[in-house]
Formats: C-alpha cells, structure tokens, sequence
C-alpha cells in the first residue's frame, strides 16, 4: 500500500522524468541537424556554367514596331518577312518572338518648377496610363526635378503606383535633371529587366542641371532596347511674359495637332546631327523630346491632344504586339565599336521602327 505522502512524491518524480524527456531530444535533433550540416558543407559546390552565361549576353535583341501607314500594328508577321542588317551586312536571325507580353514600363514624371502649372495634367495622364497596364504588366514611378526620385519600385500593385503619382510633387528648388533621370532609368533600374521595356515621359523637355550631356545621352539611348514614348507639355513659363511658344515642324505656332510622326532633322537639309554634334547647341524642350524618341524607335507626342486615353491605349498596344528580332554578332565584330542595325520587312506599304544601333562587345 503507498502512503498518501509518498503518492506525491512518486507523482512529482514522474513530472520531472516526463518534463526532460523532450530536452533530451532536442539535443539529439540538433546533433544530427548540426551533422548533416557539417556533411554538406563538406561537398564540394557543382561548377558554375559561365559559357552559358557568356553566350546568352552576346545576343542583340532588336525590338521592331511594323506599322501601317495610319499607325497601326501590323500583325501575324513571321520570321521569313524580316531581314536584319548589321552594318549593311545581312545577319541570320536566330531569336524571333511576336508573342505578347508583360510590359516593364518606367512612367517619368516632370515636377520641375517650369510645369508647375501643368503638373496636375501630368498627374493625371500618368494615372490615365495605368489603366491601359494588364495585371501582369508592370511600372515604376519617378519623378525629376533638381533630383531624380524613384517614387515607387517596378510592381504590379497598382495601389502602390497610384499613391507614388499622388504623392508627387513640385520640387523645392529649381532644376530639371531630365537627362539624367532618362539616363538612370535605363543603365540602373532597367539594366537587368529582360522583355518589353518603355519610358512614358511627360515632361517640357527643358534640362537644368543634369550632369549627363545631351549628345552622351542620345547616342547611349540609340543603342538602348528601352524605347522612349515622349508627351511633350507646354511649359509654365512658355506662352507668357515674352517667352515666345515655339513653332512645331509644319511651320504652326505652339506645335499642337497629336501625332507626330517624327523626321529627321538637325539642319536644314532635314540630317540628323552627327555624333558629337548635338553637345554644340542647346537643343529646345520639344526638339529634345522629339528626337529621344525617334533614336529609341518611340513616338513623340503632344500633351495637348483631344484624346490621350486613346493614344495610351495605342502606346500600350504597341508595346505588347511589337516584334523581337535577336542576332549572335560574328567573333570578328566584337570590337567595342558602334555598328548601325537595320530592319527591313518584305510587306509593301508599312513602317518599320526599330532599333538603330549597337556597340560590339569586346
């Protein structure tokens, strides 16, 4: 028989016993975790496949818009109808791709002191844009003035981009980095994005203040795979107190009427400006914005146009139907030379845009 007093000790006992049983275990989990880990450290790591690598980055990717002559994406085109030139030398196209897809697009606020009276326009285009993005797609906000600011990462949350476009705001001092916030986007936000990638740039196109000169910055983007849609907003301070609206290409005061489809020009033959050239002049907000986009194979248009939700819808389109041509340089190019590209499609009546050049790796 056990006493009433001994019962408790013996229940005690038992509780103690109970209590250390899964310490003791714990300990012998972590001796075989520590083990095993110990045995793969111990394994030597697989090689890495750097020739893959290597091989990969030696493609040129060449983005192409074939439209027809009223603007409109040309579809169903196959790889036989193109032809790639390098340099006027025929190349054979080994990466060909007409599928849709998700959209990286960089949408470039202007909140310099200079459209403060048009910031609410801007804003509200940027918003606008949005709209024509799939779920899929993505965007990132940001915004210059005396400095660049990326307002919002690349995401598909349209939340967080919506809130980015409302928070946005005139700078404090005066200043328009428009060079160097194009010029940021596509050697640091965008350098490692594959796919479809665009800026939607609203803006005056007047810098003050970049650091990147305006000829580097066109010869860099012409040998970008970023194409630059430009929505030129008249100024704040154009149209008044003496600042005279420039003329547009067809000879009209304050260059209105939408759609402009771009030429050429840098002198009065029509020639665009030899490399080197453009540091030589300033060039004016419209002319700049007109010719970014021309070298990066973009549109330019006017923020004053009846219709912007039509023509985002046309941007948007555009960009998930464009064509992606791709090519392996041969090992003799591969001499950190520029080299023109061209792109020709058999189709008769239609517009090809394209990007214009490359620099060969070394």
């Amino acid at each position: 028989m056990i006493l009433p007093g001994k019962t408790k000790i013996y229940a005690l006992g038992a509780l103690v016993l109970f209590a250390c049983l899964p310490l003791t275990s714990l300990k012998a989990q972590e001796t075989r975790v520590k083990k095993a880990e110990s045995a793969e450290k111990s394994v030597p790591a697989e090689p890495q496949t750097i020739d893959v690598i290597k091989v990969d980055s030696n493609l040129v990717s060449v983005p192409v818009i074939v439209s027809d002559r009223e603007g409109r994406y040309v579809p169903n085109l196959t790889v036989e109808r193109f032809k790639l030139y390098d340099n006027s030398s025929e190349q054979k196209i080994t990466y060909f791709d007409a599928a849709e897809e998700p959209l990286n697009v960089a949408i470039m606020l202007d909140t310099s002191r200079s459209t403060e009276g048009v910031l609410d326009d801007i804003k509200k285009a940027a918003k606008n844009f949005l709209k024509e993005l799939r779920p899929q797609d993505r965007a990132l906000i940001v915004s210059f003035d005396y400095e660049v600011q990326v307002l919002s990462p690349l995401t598909s949350d349209r939340k967080v981009l919506e809130d980015s476009i409302r928070k946005a705001r005139v700078g404090e001092r005066f200043g328009t980095t428009l060079n160097d916030a194009v010029s940021e986007i596509a050697n640091k936000e965008f350098k490692a994005v594959t796919g479809r990638k665009a800026m939607i740039l609203l803006s005056d196109g007047e810098d003050a203040g970049s650091v990147t000169p305006t000829d580097e910055l066109l010869n860099d983007e012409s040998e970008s795979d970023t194409m630059v849609y430009s929505i030129h907003y008249q100024s704040e301070f154009r149209g008044r107190g003496g600042f005279p609206r420039f003329p547009d290409r067809r000879g009209r005061g304050g260059g209105r009427g939408g759609i402009l489809f771009p030429r050429r020009f840098g002198s009065a033959t029509g020639q665009r400006p030899l490399p080197g050239q453009r540091g030589m002049r300033r060039m004016r907000g419209w002319d700049f914005l007109y010719e970014l986009s021309q070298v990066t194979s973009g549109r330019f248009y006017e923020g004053e146009v009846t219709d912007l939700k039509k023509t985002f819808s046309q941007i948007a389109d555009e960009l998930r139907h464009q064509y992606r041509l791709g090519f392996y340089p041969d090992e003799l190019q591969k001499d950190g030379s520029v080299h023109q590209l061209r792109v020709k499609v058999s189709d008769t009546d239609v517009a090809v845009r394209s990007r214009q050049q490359y620099r060969a790796q070394k």
